[in-house]
């Protein structure tokens, strides 16, 4: 069954949520609620991470978790294990408590994280289980409305959003949230590009540019189309262009010294496209063909101080497709 990509690198931001064994219940008394929030609570210790916003539901929680030290996997075994270990002991129990692997979404610093944060906050809400959010015990809503903020949770990011002044961000974040109450409001996960990266589309290029050469292609990995296309081949051709001041018939049609492999190179590793994708866009080159040229570049690389650091200014001159 194919898996979605995880992503780690430092400062990435989270929605990670998980949901009890057949959707089972996960807190079974208010001890557990507080014990689930200890274990948080250990892991921002041990980890160094932080968490923005949590909602604790019967049979399923959200976290929204930002990860300075590029380490999501280690923050949520130590939160998961450590959890599923607790209530096995206390309720006599042994097995899976937990439904598959927690899911995590990449999310961007910026309205799409605004918008998470509503939408969790009034997840009791939309399960008739209080009227108004601030009445549900088991979330962070009260920490960013009170001015008394729970020690798990940093609202300094989403608050700054609203407003510089603390009182003004607060009232503002309660009115952003409350006026949600009864609106249909669109899930901000709906449509998650390549179902793990919420954001605009510079956001998801930046995201992409941390996958390691090759990942991709892997046949476990989930929507694989999705995640090669974001960059594509003609942007990167244009780069090549612009920066040997030759014309794309020039790049594509015929050799000219060495650009044609150096294009066909950059592709490989900022896009991700096939070999048969990238052949064809060479006037039909070979499927074997692109494999020999990437790998030949790849050898020549080890040796080849000024090819080096030409592919390294041509990098450099790429941030309009890194993101």
């Amino acid at each position: 069954m194919a898996r979605p990509l995880r992503f780690e690198y430092k400062g990435a931001l989270y929605h990670v949520h998980a949901r009890g064994n057949e959707r089972r219940k996960i807190f079974f008394t208010d001890a557990d609620y507080k014990k689930f929030k200890e274990y948080v609570a250990g892991a921002i210790e041990k980890y160094h991470c932080l968490v923005h916003c949590y909602v604790l539901m019967g049979n399923h929680y959200h976290l929204i978790i930002e990860t300075p030290e590029a380490n999501i996997s280690r923050v949520m075994h130590y939160i998961n294990g450590s959890y599923t270990t607790y209530i096995n002991i206390k309720r006599g129990r042994n097995g899976h408590l937990f439904q598959g692997r927690y899911k995590s979404i990449l999310v961007a610093k910026d309205s799409y994280l605004m918008e998470l944060s509503r939408y969790i906050h009034l997840n009791p809400v939309r399960a008739l289980m209080v009227e108004k959010p601030e009445e549900y015990a088991y979330s962070s809503y009260n920490s960013y409305i009170t001015g008394k903020p729970e020690k798990i949770v940093t609202t300094d990011l989403i608050l700054g959003m609203v407003s510089r002044e603390r009182k003004e961000a607060r009232d503002g974040y309660r009115d952003y949230v409350e006026n949600g109450i009864g609106e249909k409001l669109k899930n901000p996960l709906d449509g998650a590009y390549g179902g793990i990266i919420v954001g605009g589309e510079q956001f998801i290029k930046g995201v992409l540019r941390t996958i390691k050469e090759g990942y991709i292609e892997k046949a476990e990995v989930s929507h694989r189309k999705a995640l090669r296309s974001v960059i594509g081949m003609e942007e990167i051709i244009e780069v090549v262009c612009r920066y040997f001041k030759v014309s794309r018939a020039e790049v594509v049609k015929r050799q000219r010294g060495g650009i044609k492999n150096i294009a066909i190179f950059e592709i490989k590793r900022h896009t991700g496209a096939t070999n048969s994708e990238i052949g064809a866009v060479f006037g039909g080159v070979s499927y074997s063909a692109i494999s020999k040229t990437y790998q030949r570049m790849l050898e020549r690389l080890q040796t080849d101080l000024e090819l080096r650091k030409e592919i390294e200014k041509l990098d450099s001159s790429m941030s309009n497709v890194k993101g």
